[in-house]
């Protein structure tokens, strides 16, 4: 129970994960709630004390990457007191990211490295959207169970389509950047933003692997002149590799920190490592360590695109890897503000 406020008054049950009961009782509503998104929250309870039953999602302050959803209604009597239902979104905020970026893809008609390769992405990822959207309605059983056979039909579909549009995608990418097409939109943002939805959307994927993923953010904001996009994208196809490359049981580190004149994103895991010998040619398009059933797994156009990606940026990309300890790897962005 709450006040139009924010204050809590009591609690009950178990909190979100990001969520203290004691500092929400203490601190009060407002206070855990990510700055961009303390507008929503307020704008929701004063339609909740209006007598309007709200809802709203918002990011908790201790942990950006994570979503929490709250549920408010007005309870009788005056002065008016809500009735607040607070309950984990991170699930939810994954899959609208992965649909936006699905969508965002989809409408990316000038991709290539020509006009034929820009329309063909166009041509092709519209269908793939469409196959790995209803193959994982299929494999969630949203409409009913399906027989066994039928459910890992669905599940190799989902896979095999992921696996191509990532292809395309990078494929791409790599494209314009060979072909100096690739603009940089350089911006001023708080570089938690990219990377907390980087890893928000890899969270399930590590989740149904059995490797725990942990993102190490900094509490202030930490404001950088890059490319949006491009750091997101960076820090997604690090943490896939590192999420491909893990066992179960493994893990996943990402961590984001500021230093005098850049902005460093390192992401290390626990997976298999890299042999030296393979250190020196991995980071170029198509190469591949380790042997047949990792090369299986992937396609060895993510760490080009993060080199590339990160050049553009005129930053540098530094890998450290124990072959059977794990491996990390360290981006650094110049241009940082720190002002």
């Amino acid at each position: 129970m709450i006040e139009a406020d924010g204050r809590v008054l009591a609690a009950y049950g178990a909190a979100p994960p990001a969520l203290s009961v004691r500092d929400l009782v203490e601190q009060g509503l407002v206070a855990a709630v990510h700055g961009p998104d303390r507008p929503a929250v307020a704008a929701a309870l004063a339609r909740a004390a209006g007598g309007q039953d709200a809802e709203v999602v918002f990011a908790p302050r201790q942990a950006l990457d994570r979503r929490v959803g709250l549920v408010l209604r007005r309870l009788p009597g005056d002065p008016p007191r809500l009735a607040a239902q607070a309950f984990d979104a991170a699930a939810q905020y994954a899959r609208e990211l992965r649909l936006e970026a699905a969508r965002a893809e989809a409408e990316a008609q000038n991709a290539g490295k020509t006009r034929f390769l820009a329309t063909m992405s166009h041509e092709l990822r519209t269908p793939l959207n469409a196959v790995i959207g209803f193959s994982d309605i299929m494999r969630q059983g949203l409409f009913g169970p399906l027989p066994e056979r039928y459910a890992d039909y669905a599940e190799s579909i989902h896979q095999a389509g992921g696996h191509l549009l990532a292809l395309i995608n990078d494929v791409l990418d790599l494209s314009k950047i060979d072909a100096a097409r690739y603009q940089l939109a350089l911006e001023e943002f708080d570089a938690r933003d990219p990377v907390s939805e980087a890893i928000a959307l890899m969270r399930l994927q590590a989740a149904d692997k059995g490797v725990e993923l942990a993102g190490v953010l900094p509490e202030a904001p930490l404001p950088v002149v890059a490319d949006r996009r491009a750091v997101k994208q960076i820090a997604l196809n690090l943490m896939s590799n590192a999420v491909k490359f893990t066992p179960a049981g493994g893990s996943v580190t990402v961590t984001l920190e500021g230093l005098d004149d850049a902005v460093e994103l390192s992401v290390a895991d626990t997976g298999v490592g890299i042999a030296p010998e393979d250190l020196q040619r991995l980071g170029r398009p198509f190469e591949q360590a380790g042997g047949a059933d990792q090369r299986a797994q992937g396609t060895g156009l993510g760490l080009s695109l993060v080199r590339s990606l990160t050049e553009l940026h005129g930053g540098r990309t530094v890998i450290d890897s124990t072959l059977g300890e794990g491996t990390a790897i360290s981006v650094r962005l110049p241009n940082a503000r720190t002002d």
